[in-house]
């Protein structure tokens, strides 16, 4: 275990440091602005590299080199931050499940029992991970100290449900599917060997992070997919204490961010102990702001769906509104969830454009 300091450390900050800045609540320039899923889906130069190497998914997050060009790729549009590009189900398969992608993720052998889940290794990150950690430091050195690196982790619950599900618990449509049906059946019937899994989950988690932060992640993301899909009381029983314990062992020498997506409990994502809290469209950042006082920074939340479907004047008035919520000061921009892997790619720069022209002393975008 790597206990919290009490004073944030960064040895060797990247030239654009907005993003670091903005977490602490320190004074910017401008909102920084990056992308969940920015890495890949929509970029037609990722699907021209897909087409030309043939290679499944879970061997592709396997190649350093390849990871590291794909990470990279949204440089050129002009984000403040590389997220490795990676999948959250990565770190199972030392664990014992491993997914294959076909094209969605797939588990043979979906975990329904208690001799399952204590058959479930612990896993060693440096060893068994050590790929990841390679992507992080050729992350590092590629970018020479221009941009700061983001890492991530599924949170135990999202991951609880894929395992359990043995796929997506979401259907086509972002709907909750036949399949997270027996997931909620498993919790009602099996709560004590629920919270096992989210126990060996849990240790896998804070391991897997603290292994990404030594190896040079300036911050890291715990992505809670499927926190709109479950009620209040679920929250409260399945994922908080588990994502207290997490973000009280992480090493402090990263910034911390926690994702729940479309989650209204803003009063237990602020519990949890994150440096910054990441808010689907539900929350209104101005009083999210106002109810946080200071303890949290935020990050969203323009509808990932806009980006999809809307026109670039539909964008620009999407980031106005949201950037006027969110205030200058202690704000990320970035989306309700990740990318669609058919948002146009020309919105996708519009996003990123639209962000670093809006005007602070008028509170508007110049014309772009």
């Amino acid at each position: 275990m790597n206990p919290p300091s009490t004073q944030k450390r960064f040895s060797h900050p990247p030239k654009n440091d907005l993003l670091l800045r903005a977490a602490r609540r320190l004074s910017v320039e401008r909102v920084p602005v990056w992308m969940m899923r920015q890495a890949g889906r929509s970029d037609p130069a990722y699907r021209a590299l897909r087409k030309r190497l043939q290679l499944p998914l879970e061997q592709l997050f396997r190649d350093v080199d390849r990871a590291i060009e794909i990470s990279l790729m949204p440089q050129r549009i002009g984000v403040d931050a590389i997220i490795m590009y990676q999948d959250i189900l990565t770190p199972l398969t030392p664990m014992g499940a491993h997914f294959q992608f076909a094209p969605g993720p797939v588990l043979t052998t979906p975990i329904r029992s208690r001799a399952q889940v204590e058959a479930l290794r612990p896993v060693q990150p440096p060893s068994e991970l050590k790929f990841v950690g390679e992507i992080l430091n050729g992350l590092r050195q590629s970018l020479a100290g221009e941009l700061p690196v983001v890492g991530f982790a599924g949170a135990p619950l999202t991951l609880a449900f894929f395992m359990i599900a043995g796929k997506s618990p979401m259907n086509a449509g972002n709907g909750v599917s036949n399949a997270a049906s027996l997931v909620f059946q498993f919790m009602r019937e099996e709560p004590r060997i629920f919270h096992n899994l989210l126990e060996r989950l849990t240790r896998l988690t804070i391991d897997y992070l603290n292994y990404q932060i030594a190896e040079g992640a300036h911050a890291v993301q715990l992505f809670e997919s499927i926190a709109d899909i479950i009620d209040r009381v679920c929250y409260e029983t399945f994922v908080q204490p588990y994502h207290e314990q997490i973000f009280a062992e992480l090493n402090s020498n990263s910034i911390t961010i926690l994702f729940a997506k479309e989650c209204p409990h803003l009063d237990l994502m602020l519990k949890a102990g994150a440096d910054v809290l990441s808010v689907g469209t539900c929350v209104n950042l101005a009083k999210a702001q106002a109810q946080a006082a200071g303890e949290a920074a935020f990050q969203g939340n323009v509808d990932n769906k806009t980006l999809r479907d809307g026109t670039a004047d539909d964008i620009s008035a999407a980031v106005n509104q949201c950037l006027k919520e969110g205030g200058k000061i202690g704000h990320i921009l970035n989306l309700s969830h990740g990318l669609y892997r058919d948002t146009p790619f020309e919105n996708v720069k519009h996003f990123v454009k639209a962000a670093k022209v809006y005007d602070w002393d008028n509170e508007t975008a110049k014309r772009t």
